[in-house]
C-alpha cells in the first residue's frame, strides 16, 4: 500500500514557489479563469458538435499544493481497491508474513509514498489544467462524473515567461481543457473504457521473482539511456508483456483525446483567440527547451514520448477533419470499436477506410486547422 499522506507531505515540501502576485491580482486571475472556462464551453460545443453535459460545474481553480492533493485523492479512488486485489493474489509475499512482513510493508509504503510525492511535486509545477476523471464520492453518495481543474499559478507563470496576451492565453488553455470535459461527458462510454483499461493494466503486473529482477535491470538501462539523451523511460521499463499490449490501447485513446484537445484549442479561430499563432509558436519553443537535467527527468517519466504522441494525435485529427469533415471525424466516438489503433493514428487513412468508408471522403473541409499542446 502507498502512504498517501506521506506522498502529499513530500510533494508539497518539494514544490517550487509559484509566481509572486498580490491578493487582489490572484483573485482577479481566479475570476477570469472561471469566466473564460464558461466561455470556452460554448466555443467547444459549437465547433466540435459534441453534446457535453448541460450546465456543467464551474472550473475548479487550484494552486500547486491543491493540485497535488486533488491527484492523490484520484489515485486513491482508482488504486486502493486494485492494490487490495493484488495483495490477495500475492499472499504473504516473498519474505513471509509475521512481524518481518509488516515491517517490510511499512517501509515499502513510505518509500513509495515519497517517490509518488516527488513525481507529483515535479508535475505540479508544469500542469496547466486537467479534467479529473476519478473523484471521491459526493457526501450524498453519488458518483461524480469528473471535475475540470485549472492550476492558476502555473498559467500565470507560463504567460509571464512567454510574454503573451494574458486573456488570450488563458482562454487558449481553457479551450483545451473544456474539450476534455466535452469528450468525457459527451461520450457516455469513454470514461468507463479508460478506467477498465487502467484496471487491466494494473492487474496484469507479474510477480515472478525472475521477472522482477529482469524489470530492475530494465529500469537501470532506462536511466542510463535517458541520461545519455535516448528515449528510455521508467514507464516502459517496468511493464510486463501483457501490460505493454494494454498500454498500447490506452496510449492510442489518450493520444486521440489530447490531440483532439490541441486541435480544438488552435482551430476555434483567431476571432476568439486573436494571438493564437504567436501563443502556439512561443509555447512550442518553451516545451522543446529546458536544461539537461529537466530533459532527463522528462525522458525518464515518459513525458518527452508523451509530447510526441500528442503531436501525432493532433496530426491525426487535423487530417481526418480535413478529409471527412467534423461529422465524419465524430464517428470516432460511436463506440470503443471505432477508436483508432496506434497504427491508425500514424496512418489516418487506415482508420477512415475502416470506420468512415470511401463515400465520406467527399465531405466539406472545416473552416480552420490546428496543432498540439501540453
Amino acid at each position: 500500500m502507498i502512504d498517501w499522506n506521506l506522498a502529499v507531505q513530500t510533494g508539497t515540501r518539494l514544490l517550487r514557489p509559484g509566481p509572486q502576485v498580490g491578493h487582489e491580482e490572484a483573485r482577479a486571475v481566479v475570476e477570469q479563469l472561471r469566466e473564460l472556462s464558461r466561455d470556452a464551453q460554448g466555443y467547444v460545443r459549437d465547433f466540435t458538435g459534441m453534446r457535453a453535459e448541460e450546465d456543467p460545474a464551474p472550473a475548479t481553480i487550484v494552486d500547486r499544493p491543491g493540485w497535488i492533493r486533488a491527484n492523490v485523492d484520484g489515485f486513491r479512488v482508482v488504486l486502493e481497491p486494485l492494490m487490495e486485489q493484488m495483495a490477495e493474489r500475492r499472499g504473504p509475499g516473498l519474505l513471509g508474513g509475521g512481524a518481518g512482513g509488516v515491517v517490510v510493508q511499512a517501509v515499502g509504503s513510505r518509500v513509495t509514498g515519497m517517490q509518488v510525492g516527488a513525481i507529483l511535486a515535479y508535475m505540479a509545477g508544469r500542469v496547466l489544467g486537467q479534467y479529473e476523471l476519478f473523484l471521491p464520492p459526493d457526501p450524498d453518495g453519488r458518483a461524480p462524473t469528473g471535475r475540470l481543474t485549472l492550476v492558476a499559478p502555473n498559467i500565470v507563470h507560463v504567460e509571464q515567461e512567454l510574454g503573451v496576451d494574458t486573456r488570450d492565453f488563458r482562454l487558449w488553455v481553457c479551450l483545451h481543457e473544456e474539450t476534455h470535459r466535452a469528450q468525457f461527458t459527451g461520450v457516455p462510454w469513454l470514461r468507463e473504457y479508460v478506467q477498465d483499461q487502467m484496471t487491466r493494466f494494473l492487474l496484469a503486473s507479474d510477480i515472478d521473482p525472475g521477472a522482477m529482477l529482469d524489470r530492475l535491470r530494465d529500469v537501470t538501462d532506462a536511466v542510463t539511456d535517458a541520461i545519455r539523451g535516448g528515449e528510455g523511460n521508467l514507464i516502459d521499463a517496468i511493464q510486463s508483456p501483457e501490460q505493454r499490449e494494454i498500454l498500447d490501447r490506452l496510449t492510442a485513446v489518450m493520444t486521440l483525446v489530447e490531440g483532439h484537445g490541441d486541435y480544438v484549442m488552435d482551430a476555434v479561430g483567431p476571432e476568439v483567440v486573436p494571438s493564437v499563432e504567436e501563443i502556439r509558436s512561443r509555447f512550442q519553443g518553451r516545451r522543446e527547451g529546458g536544461n539537461r537535467l529537466d530533459k532527463t527527468i522528462r525522458r525518464l517519466l515518459g513525458l518527452e514520448l508523451k509530447m510526441k504522441q500528442y503531436a501525432e494525435g493532433s496530426v491525426f485529427v487535423r487530417h481526418v477533419v480535413g478529409e471527412a469533415g467534423m461529422d465524419g471525424f465524430n464517428k470516432i466516438w460511436d463506440s470503443p470499436e471505432t477508436l483508432p489503433t496506434h497504427a491508425e493514428i500514424k496512418e489516418p487513412s487506415l482508420w477512415m477506410d475502416r470506420v468512415i468508408g470511401p463515400r465520406a471522403l467527399d465531405a466539406a473541409p472545416p473552416k480552420a486547422a490546428g496543432a498540439e499542446t501540453e
